[in-house]
């Protein structure tokens, strides 16, 4: 079954119909039945054998899985050759050409031949656990021979163009929306939940990076796919050595050329400097490889007409208009609508009903307006709504802000994502109440409301999927146990725009109780510290729009926490000092360094600015570094901020 499996999703080249394998994988799992102390974990029936779950534990990458930089044009793709060629000094060196493939990078993790472990990229230093969904990727191993006892592969997970296709005609089947492009699909798929579910999505990968704690097995890249390849690994066959740049850039060409006939999504190439000794000398920038860069492909355009544009409703609230569109064909794909993002950006391009358009096309299923070419005879103007065309909210727009946003919590348009962010660890904490159960609990019309979370009952979850008794009794515990949670953390659920974590407890510290928030004009809410006008006017829309209202008083009726203690600022050598963190600590996360900070009686914000005293800087600091240089602000280091305190 193994073999076959290989044969089929990775070689293409299968020796048995799809009756004869069904069969084979039938009488597998009839035998696993017959016998289960036989069953293994790289056993073809065990692709889907996971259960749903509720999140993703985070994973540190064995090295940074690092970003490239773009070549748009011949030109720059030669500047990043001569830079090499400078840097090598003379030293003879080669190029391997790679399709840029559109999905979502993943390091796969081999112990003794099995896979063991399956992380996302992530922000390239941290990823996910996904590993029970990574075991649903046929083209994925379960088990290789070899010699290596513990290695890591990289690859791209994507989604062929057949299958993204088939997966869309099946949403618009069911009336749901379709997905944006085969990427954002793929991505998603690989984070559902659910593994059956990513298993129904028919995911691929490719492998391109053998790894050995942390660094590159073969002395040579190209060397490296090949042995990839004869382990069992999918390798694109389209992956091509290039001696030189003028080599490398025909093959650019060529892949371009050729891209709307390939069975999956690319937007360039990716050039790679073959030898990994010239690879080490060439080194790394902070955010990318000096020995790799990726050529990317033109945008794909046409023009059409812009017969309507629509306000759609995100799921954080955001209202998008969208352009209708009079078809047009676009490689391969019939594009009929086209986001216009915002006001601003309508605005900027001058655009109105009636305008004849360049679109332009990169992957996506929904492509964005270029410019106006011609003007309509009967163009008209489009308006943004005062009210949210799904429940007839306020909508406003913060200044400052390019999103008009329906700022009812409840609105069915955002009412996943507000419960979510309700539940969620940090906040709520409401164990269980995942994506899964809470697709589940609106999609059925029990929850209506964050508020209806406590209206919840027994009765009703044992009607859901894959819930039992057991599990149903810990998540109404859980519910009932977040009636206890502190003012801070109750004002943060309730999803005021900028009003996260910090400024809650801030709020919270300075008011009391939650009927003082609501009752406080923008001069009063501005006496909290770091509340400006731009967060004060944020919380007075919240509370006056009348949706609102009635979900404080139902969470009010619930018997949440509203009021809380006033505390006074902790006093110590740290006091009116002001800090800022940022990238990895040595011995400390950011969250047990920050309390150590107030508790000296200083403060922690979360950008820097020219009333920033000092910046604490671990491994990995990024932009705040650099903005903290360019303004004089004091950078130190962990020892340094103990040294600070007083701890010695």
């Amino acid at each position: 079954m193994r073999r076959h499996e290989h044969l089929y999703y990775v070689l293409d080249q299968p020796e048995i119909s799809d009756a004869e394998y069904d069969a084979s994988m039938r009488r597998l799992r009839e035998l696993e039945a017959e016998h289960p102390e036989l069953v293994t974990a790289d056993s073809p029936t065990q692709r889907v054998g996971g259960k749903p779950r509720e999140g993703f534990v985070k994973v540190r990458h064995s090295s940074a899985m690092l970003s490239l930089d773009n070549a748009l044009n011949e030109g720059e793709l030669r500047d990043f050759d001569r830079r090499v060629r400078d840097l090598l000094a003379g030293e003879p060196y080669q190029y391997v050409a790679e399709l840029k493939l559109d999905g979502l990078s993943m390091a796969a993790h081999y112990e003794d031949g099995r896979l063991r472990l399956a992380i996302t990229r992530g922000d390239g230093r941290v990823g996910e656990d996904v590993t029970e969904n990574a075991r649903t990727i046929r083209a994925l191993p379960l088990r290789v021979s070899g010699k290596l006892p513990r290695f890591e592969v990289r690859g791209e997970v994507i989604m062929l163009t057949k299958n993204f296709q088939q997966l869309n005609a099946d949403r618009e089947t069911q009336g749901l929306p379709r997905y944006a492009n085969p990427r954002n699909s793929a991505a998603g798929s690989l984070r559902m939940l659910e593994p059956s579910i990513t298993a129904s999505r028919q995911l691929d990968f490719f492998a391109y990076l053998l790894l050995v704690d942390g660094k590159p097995y073969s002395m040579s890249h190209w060397e490296s796919l090949l042995l990839l390849q004869e382990m069992g690994f999918k390798v694109n066959p389209k992956n091509r050595c290039c001696p030189d740049v003028g080599e490398l850039f025909a093959f650019c060409q060529e892949m371009e050329s050729r891209r709307d006939s390939l069975p999956y999504e690319i937007d360039g190439v990716v050039a790679k400097v073959d030898s990994i000794a010239q690879q080490d000398n060439l080194g790394w920038t902070a955010k990318a490889p000096r020995w790799a860069i990726a050529f990317k492909f033109p945008a794909r355009q046409e023009e059409t007409v812009v017969d309507n544009i629509e306000v759609q409703v995100g799921r954080t609230g955001a209202l998008t208009p969208v352009a209708h569109l009079r078809p047009v064909f676009i490689s391969g794909v019939t594009v009929a609508r086209a986001t216009l993002h915002n006001e601003d950006e309508i605005q900027r391009l001058d655009l109105h009903i009636g305008d004849t358009v360049l679109i332009e096309r990169s992957g996506d299923v929904i492509p964005k307006v270029v410019r106006v070419t011609r003007q309509g005879g009967e163009r008209r103007p489009f308006q943004m709504p005062k009210l949210c065309p799904v429940c007839e909210g306020d909508v406003v727009r913060a200044e400052g802000e390019a999103a008009s946003r329906c700022i009812n919590s409840n609105c069915p348009a955002r009412l996943k994502e507000t419960i979510l962010h309700y539940a969620a660890r940090g906040v709520m904490d409401i164990d269980g109440m995942g994506d899964v159960l809470v697709n589940q609990l609106v999609d059925r019309g029990m929850l209506k409301s964050v508020a209806d979370i406590y209206q919840l009952t027994l009765e009703q979850l044992l009607q859901l999927d894959r819930m039992g008794k057991k599990s149903a009794e810990k998540i109404l515990a859980n519910i009932q146990r977040s009636r206890s949670q502190p003012l801070p953390r109750v004002l943060n659920g309730l999803g005021i725009s900028f009003v996260g974590e910090r400024t809650a407890q801030i709020l919270a510290n300075t008011f009391g109780s939650l009927d003082e928030i609501e009752q406080a004009d923008e001069a009063a809410l501005q006496t909290a510290d770091e509340v400006g006008p731009k967060v004060a006017e944020s919380i007075r829309r919240f509370f006056h729009e009348h949706h609102n209202k009635e979900l404080v008083e139902r969470l009010r009726e619930a018997g949440l926490q509203f009021m809380q203690e006033i505390h006074k600022p902790a006093e110590g050598p740290l006091t009116g000092k002001t800090f800022v963190l940022t990238g990895t600590l040595p011995t400390m996360t950011r969250e047990e360094a920050k309390a150590r900070i107030e508790a000296a009686g200083g403060k922690v914000t979360d950008s820097v600015s020219k009333k920033t005293h000092y910046l604490v800087a671990g491994e990995a600091a990024g932009s705040k570094l650099t903005k903290a240089q360019a303004l004089g602000v004091q950078v130190v280091d962990e020892a340094a901020l103990l040294n600070l305190i007083g701890v010695n």
